[in-house]
């Protein structure tokens, strides 16, 4: 789909739809009532026959207004004038597709920037309706035989905007809206595909035509089992060492700033579980083809690296896809297995399922090579984190308040949440064992904390971030499928490190 920005005045520019808004109680925007004027009065004499009253989400087609150059107009209910929060705003713009979906309008001028949401100023009210867009229009059907076609890229969204003045920040906001949509698509696709395709070597072939299509910026480097055993990496090989695919790690280097040759790299370390038996301690059979999402850390830092290579941002980034597979045979790790980590410290393996976090630990201490400034773990990695926050928000936990606050902010930005849980030595007692320096596992009470506890064993030389996303990564039932989350958070986290955030209203204020 093609998103463009127009100043001007779209009553004078011909389209399939013009798409003006009315606020409850019958009041005309500032577009409908220019509308109205030059239709003679015919926007509110429909508006005065009570047809539509300006609810949040009414909608009303017109066909061939008078002296409207657009074949059709659809007004939108905007609810009360000035108090219109995010989540009517958006709630808005899905009611505004799900209209233009059953229309044949390929071109569209829409007119809804004058909207006062809370603060928002047209930057983030431009980025939503990019994103929203994108993410109704996309569709996985590689596998259907019976493919519904997807004619989307022909349709064409023209934002007006009232003045040349925000014409520089809207751009941008286009810009950074189709690269963050499109990291989102890419996460997507990959969470999405069935475990038999997607697994460990394809993972690295996609990393390899990552570098490929980016050669000026990115450069990968796949550290295979033989390396990995070399370098000590004992819990990450023991999580795949029952599978017939082998385990490979996927190092990819962004460098965005090569003026500062000491500038230190921010890393992002995507757990890649192709498919996640639970080895030995098996997981129940029912939704356990949902396991196939368990890479879905690794799918969002490649759909990250994607967008911040199409943004050519001036920032160093390493990306890293730690793939493996928890599978059985005779090889399986066994409960009561003692593994000797990459850091030398020693791990009871109390549950095989809890693997996510051997598979981490050693890739933490793998990236101390780097002098990280920053290092940010993403992973499906406890269904504690599902309980305690459900579905809508992921899970923060940090040993640095401050990296823990950035992240904060930048989930308010994006519209993609977190929530910050506390990481305190009262939690790591939980982990204790009587025959190795720590237990994979701290029972059941706090689960997604001493997770991150068993972590922070690790990543004592760095500022360091975990996203536990089991919640948020895809969803169940009807809608099963990926969700591309968290890319747009870490996008924006991003974005306001290199200082690219300047458009946005203060949060912390």
């Amino acid at each position: 789909m093609e998103f463009s920005i127009k100043l001007g005045s779209p009553e004078k520019q011909k389209s399939d739809c013009l798409i003006i808004g009315i606020f409850q109680p019958f009041s005309l925007s500032k577009m409908a009532t220019t509308i109205d004027k030059i239709s003679q009065g015919y926007i509110s004499s429909i508006i005065n026959k009570e047809i539509i009253k300006g609810e949040i989400g009414q909608t009303l087609l017109l066909y061939h207004v008078p002296n409207v150059l657009s074949e059709r107009i659809l007004v939108i209910g905007l609810g009360q004038k000035n108090e219109l929060n995010e989540q009517e705003y958006k709630q808005i713009i899905k009611k505004i597709i799900n209209v233009l979906s059953f229309t044949s309008s390929t071109e569209t001028i829409l007119s809804l920037t004058e909207l006062n949401v809370q603060g928002r100023n047209n930057y983030w009210k431009i980025r939503q309706i990019i994103e929203i867009f994108q993410n109704f229009l996309y569709n996985f059907n590689l596998f259907k035989t019976d493919k519904k076609h997807n004619n989307h890229n022909k349709y064409k969204l023209q934002i007006n905007i009232a003045t040349p003045k925000e014409l520089n920040i809207c751009e941008q906001a286009i810009q950074h809206g189709l690269a963050i949509s499109d990291g989102i698509k890419i996460a997507k696709d990959l969470g999405n595909l069935p475990p038999n395709i997607c697994n460990t070597e394809y993972l690295a072939c996609q990393s390899h035509k990552l570098a490929k299509t980016f050669s000026k910026n990115i450069t990968v480097n796949i550290i295979d089992d033989k390396t990995m055993k070399d370098l000590g990496m004992n819990a990450y090989l023991a999580v795949g060492n029952a599978s017939h695919n082998k385990s490979l790690m996927s190092v990819i280097e962004y460098k965005g700033n090569n003026n500062i040759k000491d500038d230190r790299p921010i890393v992002l370390i995507g757990k890649g579980v192709t498919f996640d038996s639970g080895g030995i301690s098996i997981k129940p059979s029912n939704n356990m083809d949902e396991m196939k999402y368990d890479m879905c850390g690794a799918a969002s830092v490649y759909g990250i690296m994607h967008a911040i290579a199409t943004l050519n941002i001036p920032i160093n980034v390493i990306g890293i896809l730690a793939c493996c597979e928890n599978m059985l045979n005779g090889n399986s790790m066994r409960p009561g297995d003692i593994l000797t980590t990459m850091s030398g410290k020693t791990v009871e393996v109390i549950n095989t399922d809890a693997e996510g976090r051997l598979v981490l630990c050693d890739v933490l201490t793998y990236v101390e090579k780097f002098k990280p400034a920053i290092v940010i773990d993403i992973a499906t990695l406890t269904g504690a984190c599902v309980i305690a926050l459900g579905h809508h928000i992921s899970g923060l936990l940090s040993n640095n308040n401050i990296l823990a606050h950035e992240l904060i902010i930048a989930s308010e930005q994006s519209e993609d949440r977190l929530w910050q849980l506390p990481i305190t030595d009262d939690y790591k007692e939980q982990l204790k064992s009587n025959c190795a320096d720590i237990a994979n596992v701290g029972g059941r009470a706090g689960g997604t904390i001493t997770a991150a506890c068993f972590l922070s064993h690790f990543t004592n030389k760095y500022k360091w971030a975990h996203l536990d996303i089991a919640g948020t990564a895809w969803s169940t039932g009807q809608d099963k499928g990926a969700t591309g989350r968290p890319v747009s958070v870490l996008l924006q986290f991003l974005l306001n490190r290199v200082g690219l955030n300047k458009h946005y209203v203060n949060l912390e204020s």
